[in-house]
């Protein structure tokens, strides 16, 4: 097989592979969802979702924990006081750079 050919036949695959992942659920529910638990289910996977993408990218996205922590803190404090995203994203870099730079100031 050449290598175009196993390229496209691998893009085919992904390509059908998302359809019916995203169609299925479509075809099999038919009538509306009226079981409280499943609803409860469903309102929350979102956020469990959002969350199990996000937490590993914050504590490997520097070269150390602690900073990362720092990280994190600050963007937890910026989003308790309901700040907008922005904010949050903001104070979560600027939580690093801080740390980074007292832990270089401390090293040396």
């Amino acid at each position: 097989m050449t290598d175009t050919l196993y390229l496209c036949l691998s893009i085919l695959t992904m390509a059908l592979v998302t359809y019916l992942v995203r169609m299925l659920p479509l075809a099999a529910i038919r009538k509306k969802i009226t079981s409280p638990f499943v609803l409860s289910f469903l309102y929350y996977v979102p956020y469990a979702v959002l969350t199990a993408m996000t937490i590993p990218g914050i504590f490997f996205s520097t070269g150390s924990v602690i900073t990362a922590c720092v990280g994190f803190a600050a963007a937890l404090i910026a989003a308790l006081f309901n700040r907008g995203l922005l904010i949050v994203a903001l104070s979560a870099c600027g939580g690093v750079l801080a740390a980074e730079l007292v832990m270089q100031f401390l090293i040396k």
